[in-house]
């Protein structure tokens, strides 16, 4: 009899510390970095809870539903867009976005990833349309990626504020041509850079030419400056040179003397080369430098105009 109450005694203790087991479990939650967790208490939202750690509430009467609202990256299938030049291309986008307002995103989505994602994919592909139908191709081609991820990011957000949810950034990762297009573009595009250099070039040229005309016009004005110092400097020399000879004929001494060096520098240039025969007047001044006053003793005409060796020797032996 005693042994049977000790067992219902065990009995009745282990369901106590089971039942108390679940009662706690039933009381706790735990709060993740990153989450926000709501406790609900019969389908209404009565706390958020973003503190991480451990967490009570009512067992049995509460629930709770954790949020994660950091930052999630969702690839959006790719999608054909029709810009205004009414041209095809593909668009590839990918989506950074993260939960705002928990609250709201649990009453429209009831917190399910899923469904956000499928609001972000038709919002973004609506954007991204409306942004590249507003441009044209070549524009398309031409922006830079910031700009078209800011304006499709912002365009996106108008649509989304309503589910809680706010989207960092849209951005495309691949924008492409459609095959069937895509050389005829490219050849254009080349066609296009291909002018933009030429003019370019045209340009450069045209700047080229106008410095060599400048340079020119420079070096002419120069070589015209120099020569007119020059002139100008062989003026003042000739002017120096006549008046050094005025001083010097201006005295008899230094006239005959000039003379006289004029005389024996002449006479030394004839005498240069094979030929040293010297024919002389006897007027000439060389004739008188040579012999003096034997000249004056040759009376005929042949001792006039003989070598100068034969007049020396005739005018000795007279």
């Amino acid at each position: 009899m005693k042994k049977m109450k000790i067992k219902k005694s065990l009995i009745i203790l282990i369901v106590v510390l089971v039942l108390g087991l679940v009662v706690f479990g039933a009381s706790v939650y735990t709060v993740d970095y990153n989450d926000v967790v709501i406790v609900k208490e019969f389908g209404r939202i009565v706390k958020l809870e973003s503190e991480p750690g451990l967490h009570f509430k009512v067992p049995f009467i509460q629930d709770t539903l954790a949020i994660f609202d950091g930052s999630r990256i969702y690839d959006i299938p790719q999608s054909d867009v029709i810009t205004r030049d009414k041209k095809s291309m593909i668009a590839d986008d990918y989506v950074i976005w993260t939960v705002e307002d928990v609250v709201k995103y649990y009453q429209t989505l009831g917190g399910a990833s899923a469904r956000a994602e499928e609001r972000i994919d038709a919002a973004v592909y609506n954007a991204t349309k409306n942004t590249i139908s507003s441009m044209t191709q070549e524009e398309v081609i031409a922006a830079r990626g910031i700009t078209l991820t800011n304006l499709i990011t912002a365009e996106a957000n108008t649509d989304m504020t309503g589910y809680g949810i706010r989207i960092l950034t849209a951005e495309i990762k691949a924008l492409d041509l459609p095959e069937d297009n895509k050389e005829a573009v490219y050849e254009r595009m080349i066609s296009e850079r291909g002018n933009i250099a030429a003019g370019y070039t045209a340009k450069g040229e045209a700047e080229a030419q106008k410095i060599r005309n400048e340079t020119d016009k420079n070096v002419t004005i120069t070589l015209a400056n120099a020569k007119k110092q020059a002139e100008t400097l062989l003026a003042e020399g000739e002017a120096e040179y006549m008046r050094i000879l005025s001083e010097a004929y201006n005295d008899q001494d230094k006239a005959d003397f000039y003379n006289f060096l004029r005389s024996l520098d002449a006479l030394r240039e004839s005498l240069k080369g094979e030929d040293k025969t010297l024919i002389l007047d006897r007027q000439s001044e060389l004739a008188r430098i040579l012999y003096g006053d034997l000249i004056d003793e040759a009376e005929t005409p042949e001792q006039r105009t003989m070598p100068v060796e034969e007049a020396v020797e005739k005018g000795e032996d007279e």
